[in-house]
């Protein structure tokens, strides 16, 4: 079984379930048998860019992918917003008000940084058991509570007379159709997102996403390894731990190592170029956070 990440440029249109049922369904075809798959992060319909999407043993590493921060590119279209806060919806609010350029380069501080946000109604966060994007299709008021995030930056890439185009590096949990409603408001206006792209998802940019296109080939009979990243390089941004052969077998036992000179946090262990698993380092000693059944592979 394939053990890895690709990372898919999701078109308009296309689900993230239905991405990762392309990549099944490409593995089915390349003679790959059933294999495991899932996505590190939820992109709508309407969105484009960077969907990490996980194979084999690379599936335990989705949760650390959801956690991750993110960089998007958005188009805020300013007098008209709908009740999706997108292009989707109808218009509930109009306003005749186009702020200048500098009025928004001006507003951006106060949305960086540590925020409160209130998700849109259409959304998959649940409300007494369901999505909330189920209740306002059904014509129900749909009060969320507002959330904390961090806005880590916030910068003006375009613009005209009717919209602003905006670069936001974010944590999880951000909306960035939100983010833009609450921009306009700010901005004495309504708005509504009409472009949304994602250039960033953990360590994977926009530069290492491939087309649909380039997917299909490997159905066809193109090499898996042509698309196809290793497990560890959704590991990037946390330290490696490197095992002897001992001490890699009792962590894929699940014990405790004790003595490391390495600082505190969250590490991932090694052998040679094969990953073990994932460890928490406190006062010396590795804990197994998620182990990594590779012990197949040559080391």
């Amino acid at each position: 079984m394939p053990h890895g990440w690709i990372i898919l440029d999701k078109p308009l249109g296309l689900g993230s379930t239905q991405a990762v049922g392309a990549v099944k369904r490409v593995c089915r075809e390349a003679g790959l048998g059933k294999v495991k798959v899932g996505h590190g992060g939820t992109l709508d319909p309407l969105a484009t860019g960077v969907l990490p999407i996980a194979l084999g043993e690379a599936t335990k590493l989705c949760g650390r992918m959801l956690d991750a921060s993110k960089v998007y590119a958005f188009t805020v279209r300013f007098g008209v917003e709908t009740d999706t806060l997108d292009l989707e919806g109808r218009v509930i609010a109009e306003s005749p008000v186009r702020p200048a350029l500098q009025a928004v380069e001006a507003i951006l501080p106060r949305f960086t940084g540590p925020i409160e946000q209130v998700p849109p109604a259409y959304s998959a966060l649940k409300v007494d058991g369901e999505r909330a994007y189920d209740l306002a299709r059904k014509g129900a008021a749909v009060e969320l509570k507002s959330r904390s995030v961090t806005i880590h930056s916030l910068e003006i890439a375009a613009a005209d007379c009717d919209s602003v185009t905006l670069i936001a590096s974010v944590s999880k949990g951000t909306y960035i159709r939100s983010l833009a409603r609450d921009i306009a408001l700010a901005l004495g206006t309504v708005g509504h997102v009409i472009m949304l792209r994602r250039l960033k998802a953990g360590p994977f940019g926009i530069e290492t996403a491939i087309s649909l296109d380039k997917l299909n080939e490997v159905g066809k009979g193109a090499p898996l390894e042509n698309v196809l990243l290793p497990l560890e390089a959704g590991l990037v941004d946390i330290p490696a731990l490197d095992l002897g052969p001992e001490q890699a077998s009792m962590v894929r036992q699940g014990r405790v190592l004790t003595g490391l000179p390495h600082t505190d946090g969250l590490h991932w262990a090694r052998t040679g170029t094969v990953p073990v698993a994932l460890v928490e380092l406190f006062g010396g000693a590795a804990t197994v956070v998620r182990g990594f059944n590779l012990s197949d592979v040559a080391e």
